[in-house]
Parts: structure tokens; C-alpha cells; sequence
């Protein structure tokens, strides 16, 4: 059914999620992966600021240290994300289903979107972070964006299927009932 999968990650707790759901696809219909991952100012961490701030953003002169620090924040971010992508693929490769990996630099939805038309994707695997309000309205949503424009089917996981697995066995214990008389 599936030929290739396109899985795109962050740097999230959920990206572990999102990998394992696309990785049981694919060991399903013996499709390859392509994972990706979008360098941008939308996900936590990212030395970029949010794209609603970049106008108001300049160097001023004498800022040459600060720029040196926001450089190497840059290269670290690069480079801890590129390293997680190759991690993934390595896991992959070892339960014999083929995958590549990406890393693209830009708005994550329409990367994400240009990937997958150009890779001729069959199916995109990416997570909801559950963004409303004022946070959606600012940073849009990556999900609704691809599911919207992917030029192929959509999985978009949500909720208590992206919780790390130590966090949603601590969810779903049962409470303790009190032994003996009340």
C-alpha cells in the first residue's frame, strides 16, 4: 500500500512517538522512510527567533559577540538535530526497513510539503502539539498545514499517543485504594 513514508520530526519528547507509529508502517507494508526535520524558529529550543519578531530584529554595531553566541547556539542546534535524525535512521536500518533522512531549514509545514511532493511520498507521519489560541494564531500549525496542502495521505497522531511512555504509564496507573476499615 505504502511505498515511501515521510516522517517528520522536531526535537520534541513526541518525535519518539511519531517515529515508532511510522516505523510500524513501514515494517507493515515494507515501505522506505524518509525522516525530516525543519531547522526554524517554531520549535522549543531553536536559537531562531519566531517568524512574527524577525522584522523587528538587527545587528547593531558592537553586537559582534552577541552574533559569535547566536552562531554557535546555530551550529549546536544544527548539529543536535542532525545527529537525532541520523539516530532514527540508524534504528530503522536495523529492523531492515530502508530510510534517509533530511534536514531542511525554513517554515516546517511547507518544507515538510515541498519533501514530500518531491520525494513522491505516499503517506506523511508528523504529530499535533495541540497549539490554540494565541499560540496557534501566531505560529500556525504544522499539522493543519500539511493536511491541508501534502500532496499524498496524512497521519497526523495526537494527544495521549505522542506522551513519553513513563508519562502516560503514570496517566493511566490506577490510584491506590486504602487497605483495611475506612
Amino acid at each position: 500500500m505504502y511505498q515511501k513514508i515521510l516522517v517528520a520530526l522536531d526535537n520534541s519528547t513526541a518525535a519518539e512517538a511519531v517515529f515508532t507509529a511510522a516505523l510500524g508502517v513501514a515494517q507493515g507494508t515494507g515501505a522506505s522512510l524518509l525522516l525530516v526535520h525543519s531547522l526554524s524558529g517554531q520549535e522549543e529550543g531553536s536559537p531562531l527567533p519566531l517568524p512574527s519578531t524577525m522584522d523587528s530584529i538587527y545587528w547593531a554595531p558592537g553586537s559582534e559577540v552577541n552574533l559569535e553566541l547566536w552562531h554557535q547556539e546555530w551550529v549546536r542546534y544544527e548539529t543536535e538535530s542532525l545527529d537525532r535524525l541520523r539516530q532514527f535512521a540508524h534504528r530503522a536500518e536495523a529492523v531492515g526497513v530502508k530510510a534517509e533522512f533530511r534536514q531542511l531549514v525554513g517554515e516546517p509545514g511547507k518544507g515538510i510539503c515541498k519533501a514530500a511532493q518531491a520525494w513522491g511520498t505516499d503517506l506523511v507521519v508528523l504529530g499535533n502539539r495541540g497549539r490554540s489560541g494565541l499560540t496557534a494564531a501566531l505560529l500556525g500549525s504544522v499539522s493543519n498545514y500539511v493536511m491541508h496542502h501534502a500532496p499524498c495521505s496524512v497521519l497526523v497522531l495526537k494527544g495521549i499517543s505522542l506522551q513519553p511512555a513513563a508519562a502516560l504509564s503514570a496517566s493511566t496507573a490506577q490510584p491506590e485504594l486504602p487497605v483495611g476499615p475506612v
